[in-house]
């Protein structure tokens, strides 16, 4: 069985003229009137294919198809929202491939055993409010729901996720994770270079990498520029630079298998003639090592610490996100690629170096993911994009995993 390859191309269109960005890009940030929007449009279309509509406390969306027997659902989705400036595909893709296979079961007149979920998660990205994965996070039981819903936006304090979910009208009734999945799968772009460089069209995903986010502050004196000598300078800036470039170092030595990103930084008073007096900046560490990974952040930790101390500049550390990384269950995996298979299309085994729903689903039930190609590797960028036959492919390849699992 396929999925109707136009329809599914055309639905994805349609999304990204919400939020708009360019001639490609879609900024469609979580719980904004943009996200409502899509939200809106993604509930008329799950109820116009007959699925029992479900919203929880966090804001989630889940569309049950029946089956013929009372079973745990097979879940597939992903999230509707976007970083700033991003594009079209990541997130969206899995979440309308999983509403055209819905669709396509319904042409088809296809009934499953199993009960089917289609599942929109809230805040995977995290660009405004943490942590990101939020909604999967919660539905899995990984967080606290009332600690969630006070967490407040970065850019307003005044804005948490609770108040946001009241304004656009979807704070739902339900408590989340009280629907059990008996399976969940996620279609993803890569988000990367490696399937489109290598020629391969299906990425058997069988684990996501840890994540670290840690904010360092730094605390100096603002003075002026001109008239404080060096030995008198307490420069938070001069400091912050050389504990980013220790960071470099230490990640890119040899050949260590984590990644390591200083993404936002920021100077007060942020003036050209006067020694910054504060600065805070963030660190992203990945790997697929937890044991590196621990280690690193620790010696990280333990080496600003020093060197703040011999600079006398104070030095808060705040701990944004911890996850480890994830094995997803061997059967889950080993699915896809028979899928694959039998679909003729090729297909390697591969980590996940983004996080995903699918890395907090899977302490909550078997899980896995499903990549397709990204052209240039580009992702969280306005240029993003994935050819048609990829879309195509991928949205098969959950069809019939989707089928499989849910036949027993």
């Amino acid at each position: 069985m396929k999925i109707n390859r136009e329809r599914l191309l055309n639905n994805i269109a349609h999304y990204a003229q919400i939020g708009k960005m360019g001639e490609m890009g879609v900024e469609r940030i979580a719980l904004s009137d943009e996200d409502r929007q899509a939200r809106d449009l993604l509930l008329s279309q799950m109820m116009a294919a007959g699925l029992e509509m479900h919203i929880d406390q966090i804001g989630n969306m889940i569309g049950i198809r029946k089956g013929e027997e009372d079973l745990p659902p097979v879940a597939f989705g992903s999230h509707l929202d976007t970083v700033y400036a991003g594009g079209r595909y990541d997130g969206a893709l899995g979440v309308l491939a999983g509403l055209e296979l819905i669709q396509t079961l319904n042409d088809h007149k296809v009934k499953t055993k199993r009960p089917l979920a289609l599942v929109n998660f809230t805040n995977e990205e995290g660009v405004r409010f943490a942590p990101d994965m939020m909604g999967s996070h919660v539905y899995a039981g990984l967080a606290d729901l009332d600690e969630i819903l006070a967490s407040q936006a970065y850019d307003n304090p005044e804005e948490t996720i609770g108040s946001r979910l009241e304004a656009i009208k979807y704070k739902g009734p339900m408590k989340p994770g009280s629907i059990a999945f008996g399976a969940f799968f996620e279609l993803h772009i890569e988000q990367g270079p490696v399937l489109e460089s290598e020629e391969i069209e299906i990425g058997v995903v069988e684990m996501v990498q840890g994540i670290h986010w840690t904010k360092y502050t730094l605390r100096g004196e603002a003075n002026h520029a001109g008239t404080t000598p060096n030995k008198y300078r307490k420069d938070a800036g001069l400091l912050a630079a050389e504990l980013i470039q220790y960071i470099g170092e230490l990640s890119r030595a040899d050949d260590r298998p984590i990644l390591a990103t200083v993404g936002s930084i920021s100077f007060e008073p942020n003036t050209i003639n006067i020694i910054p007096g504060d600065v805070s900046f963030t660190l992203d560490l990945r790997s697929t090592d937890g044991d590196l990974l621990k280690t690193l952040q620790e010696q990280i930790d333990e080496h600003f610490y020093t060197q703040a101390n011999a600079s006398d500049i104070e030095i808060n550390v705040e701990e944004i996100v911890r996850f480890q990384p994830v094995h997803f269950q061997p059967e889950m995996p080993n699915l896809v690629e028979q899928m694959a298979n039998e679909l003729t299309l090729s297909s390697r085994r591969m980590p996940s170096g983004a996080g995903h729903d699918a890395q907090m689903m899977t302490s909550f039930c078997p899980s896995t993911m499903i990549f397709i190609p990204s052209v240039k590797g580009i992702s969280h960028n306005v240029e993003e994009f994935s050819k048609d036959i990829d879309v195509e492919n991928g949205a098969n390849v959950l069809l019939n995993a989707v089928i499989s699992r849910a036949s027993f």
